[in-house]
């Protein structure tokens, strides 16, 4: 059984930054791409950013120039650093691994944007 674990949810004020870890259970390699989403309170879960097992990255259109996802593959953790973070960023973050037709999903962390 897969498991993700995130971390590195908080609050922090507008502007500033955090960093979201995501360590899985086996190696990353076996993935074809690890990917991070959200849920605002009231909306649906949305694409935030996704790295597939070659480096290739893609973000949605809010999270360029603000947000980088990257990867350990020594640590098996992928990684998504915020900035410049505004109170619209305010949601549970998720963890995702896709593997061929199979997706899995960590149980997320909360980040909280607020003055």
């Amino acid at each position: 059984q897969v498991q993700l674990v995130e971390s590195g949810g908080g609050l922090v004020q507008p502007g500033g930054s955090l960093r979201l870890s995501c360590a899985a259970s086996e190696s990353i390699f076996d993935f074809n791409a690890m990917g991070w989403y959200r849920r605002a309170p009231g909306e649906e879960r949305e694409l935030v950013a996704t790295i597939t097992v070659g480096g290739t990255t893609n973000y949605a259109d809010y999270a360029k120039g603000r947000f980088t996802i990257s990867r350990d593959n020594a640590q098996n953790t992928v990684y998504l650093q915020l900035g410049s973070l505004k109170s619209e960023d305010t949601a549970v973050y998720y963890c995702n691994a896709r593997r061929l037709s199979k997706s899995y999903w960590g149980q997320g962390t909360q980040v909280t944007v607020s003055s």
